[in-house]
């Protein structure tokens, strides 16, 4: 047998394999077990395992405070243009001590902004916020790196391409609900299948239990729904148990499982009746799978380990810069379940995966000082408790975890805060990734002109000093995508507008 024939094979196996799998599950398979799919198969012989982790920013997080340049003309376009009244926005210079006694979140009390030192500086400086030491200790580790001016795009844009009417722009910008969709589907509010899905879907063919392909522990995400996947959503301590956290029913496992199987069966002739019996039957059969897999919650390396678990285990618990005392981070919690689930990958069978997880709060349109303080050192302790879980698991190298959000937000403050926008600094960690290292152009930042909001002087900034990107959410994706296996033509089906992308620039090369 010749290797063409041999791979060709494998992939039929891998396919046919994937269609029992569904109907293992009672379910029909979808209409999208296509050829793109089947396509991919062939990569996915090898019994190895990535996963992608969505980190998803609710409400616009404020990259311009995230990571900031700290040359002395950035700096002074910064500081000009965000310390404003009443209360000012403008983080301190790297190596300004705190102040104890200042208010709480403030500028003063939480000191200078954390210096880091990429690889390649593009002639510039840089730092992160204050509160996020453990995500500059990972970027200095090489684990960590930044994608600078990211957002939805159609194609290249230009300001003055943008002054053409003509010219196809994201619909519905600095929308909350449109911009989440699509960050995550490419399309606004009502898109039905996210790119996250579609990833998984071309690489259904190494899952034994393709229900667990696509998993939140963040809620529901529209990011996660391919055309044969569905997303499976799991708890913080793991799974969500059908008809409450008990084993019986009246001291009874038998009658339980007997209800159970009425559950399952659904004796309604109608539509709305027969989906909701195979929803149920599916969160059942998944129930059964997950619960005996997933590892404990308290040992070792997903817990601290004694008698503590969830909320009060020290390892879940971040600094909270407004109180100085130590907090739950739900966030943490979060993946710490994911991580329990990639801890069961052998089990579930599955060797390609994709995660959600969210935190909110990022709609920082007032008292931005003290909410953005506390929501960076919840993201910073987060990324550093999963990245050393990870990394006493062994599998640093075969997960990343990007963060997203709905969009940046304005550089010019409306007094205690900032609005909406649209491109933003975003981040990407993993044992894969070449880290200590920003992935695209650094924005060049401008002065407002005198009486408006204009920023004629940057080249990348719009009205209210609002970003307009220069990556895009679908050079992100492929990236990801091309690093899990999928081939060159599923990811041009699951991205429409990568082709109008150049080549070179359609992956960001972030990978090693």
């Amino acid at each position: 047998m010749s290797q063409a024939t041999f791979h060709s094979a494998a992939s039929r196996r891998a396919f046919l394999r994937q269609a029992s799998a569904f109907a293992g599950l009672g379910v029909a398979a979808p209409l999208g077990l296509n050829l793109a799919a089947m396509g991919s198969a062939s990569a996915q012989t090898a019994g190895d395992y990535k996963a992608i982790v969505c980190l998803f920013m609710n409400g616009g997080n404020d990259g311009l405070n995230m990571v900031l340049p700290t040359d002395a003309d950035s700096w002074a376009a910064y500081t000009a243009t965000r310390n404003q009244a009443p209360d000012s926005i403008a983080l301190l210079a790297p190596g300004a001590p705190p102040t104890a006694s200042a208010a709480a979140g403030s500028p003063t009390r939480l000191g200078g902004v954390l210096p880091i030192s990429p690889i390649s500086s593009q002639g510039r400086s840089f730092a992160l916020h204050p509160s996020m030491a453990a995500a500059r200790d990972l970027f200095a580790a090489g684990r960590l790196a930044v994608l600078p001016n990211i957002g939805t795009l159609v194609k290249p844009t230009s300001k003055a391409d943008l002054k053409l009417v003509s010219f196809p722009r994201p619909a519905a910008l600095f929308s909350h609900n449109d911009q989440q969709s699509t960050w995550q589907a490419l399309s606004p509010e009502g898109a039905s299948l996210g790119w996250g899905g579609r990833i998984a879907d071309m690489l259904l063919a190494n899952n034994s239990q393709p229900i667990f392909s696509a998993v939140s522990a963040g809620g529901n995400a529209v990011f996660l729904t391919g055309r044969q996947v569905l997303p499976y959503q799991i708890g913080s301590r793991g799974a969500v148990r059908v008809g409450g956290s008990g084993s019986s029913l009246f001291g009874s496992t038998t009658a339980t499982e007997r209800l159970r199987n009425v559950m399952r069966g659904g004796r309604s002739t109608d539509l709305i009746g027969r989906d909701h019996a195979a929803v149920v039957a599916r969160a059942l059969s998944a129930e059964s799978l997950i619960v005996p897999a997933l590892p404990d919650i308290v040992p070792a390396p997903y817990g601290s380990g004694g008698l503590v678990a969830g909320a009060a285990d020290p390892l879940l618990q971040y600094d909270n810069p407004l109180t100085g005392a130590k907090a739950n981070n739900s966030l943490a919690q979060q993946l710490q379940v994911v991580a329990r689930t990639i801890g069961a990958r052998g089990s579930l069978g599955v060797g390609r995966q994709v995660f959600f997880v969210s935190v909110g709060g990022f709609d920082t349109h007032d008292d931005q000082n003290r909410a953005h303080a506390d929501l960076m050192a919840k993201l910073s302790h987060a990324l550093s408790y999963f990245d050393a879980t990870l990394g006493a698991m062994g599998m640093r190298n075969q997960v990343t975890t990007f963060t997203a959000s709905d969009f940046g937000r304005s550089f010019t403050s409306n007094g205690d805060g900032t609005d909406h926008g649209w491109g933003s600094h975003h981040l990407v960690m993993g044992g894969a990734v070449r880290g200590r290292e920003f992935y695209g152009k650094f924005p060049q930042l401008g002065l407002k002109n005198a009486g408006n909001n204009q920023f004629d002087s940057s080249p990348n900034q719009l009205a209210n000093g609002v970003l307009l990107p220069e990556t895009s959410v679908e050079q992100l994706g492929a990236t990801l995508g091309r690093w899990m296996g999928v081939s060159d033509g599923g990811l041009a089906d699951i991205f429409p507008n990568l082709k109008n992308f150049d080549a070179g620039v359609r992956d960001l090369k972030f990978f090693g």
